[in-house]
């Protein structure tokens, strides 16, 4: 099962990097041995950020892992952000044009990239008119560094003002949502509307707690014979062909496991209890 961003084909399960960059992170050889095992299992979407990282003294921790996994590979979308901070490790925005603008050239350096497949706005910065961001990602596009371009962390508003200034190089929206966090389901149906993709991060509710997941995402998974992951991935991709999960993983085990879902169907019955969960 393959979807789409912007046109372009990518798998229908993406892999989150952010937990091979920050606290608690892997080593370097088991981070790339899981984004590998990502690629080995059919994922051709990656999302990355520069602020994924413990400090700003190792900012672009993340894109640096990434390009180091995927060289030689042409037929996987690099997805990154930029709008963060991470001054001593707290977690900070700039949404300002300048900034955006030299995000974007380290961002192609750390790459090793002529242009950014989807380049994302981390978070809108409430000191800066979303329309100057979104402005400055549009300009970037218009200048051959970037592809496309993709909000995250929205509001309805939000994605509607930013779509007023991008036009069709708007492509996507990342926000949280898994069964545990619905409040992004009205960013969702907006995006079937406007036929966006919609790429949601923490699917399984977050490093830490995608274990916990139970109730009856765990019956059906039983009935199924796999894990409730794998179930609640499935249920977020049957509602809507513009849904992306991107889990993130620590290990290649897992990241297999939640490709998979790929390639489960779940019935309408088990979707509307889902729903109901």
């Amino acid at each position: 099962m393959n979807r789409s961003i912007g046109g372009i084909p990518v798998s229908a399960i993406g892999l989150g990097e952010w937990p091979l960059s920050d606290v608690g992170r892997p080593g370097r050889q088991a981070a790339l041995a899981t984004i590998r095992a990502a690629l080995e299992a059919g994922v051709t979407l990656i999302d990355t950020a520069d602020a994924y990282c413990v400090d700003h003294t190792e900012f672009g921790h993340g894109e640096e892992l990434v390009a180091e996994a995927v060289a030689g590979r042409d037929d996987v979308l690099i997805a990154t952000k930029a709008g963060c901070t991470r001054e001593h490790g707290a977690w900070g925005l700039d949404g300002s044009p300048e900034y955006l603008r030299r995000a974007c050239d380290a961002s192609l350096r750390r790459l090793g990239v002529e242009a950014i497949g989807l380049y994302q706005l981390h978070a809108p910065d409430p000191s800066v008119p979303l329309s100057e961001s979104a402005g400055a990602l549009g300009e970037l596009v218009d200048a051959g560094k970037v592809r496309m371009v993709g909000m995250s962390n929205v509001d309805t508003g939000q994605i509607r003002e930013a779509r007023e200034v991008l036009g069709g190089r708007l492509v996507s929206v990342q926000n949280e949502f898994s069964p545990r966090v619905r409040s992004s389901r009205p960013e969702l149906e907006l995006c079937d509307e406007l036929g966006l993709a919609f790429l949601p991060y923490s699917p399984l509710g977050g490093i830490g707690t995608a274990s916990r997941i139970g109730g009856a995402f765990a019956e059906i998974a039983e009935r199924h014979g796999v894990s409730p992951q794998r179930v609640c991935l499935a249920w977020e991709l049957a509602q809507s062909p513009v849904v992306i999960p991107i889990p993130g993983s620590r290990r290649p085990s897992t990241i297999r496991d939640s490709a998979a879902a790929a390639h489960l169907r779940l019935t309408d019955e088990e979707l509307t209890t889902l729903d109901k969960e």
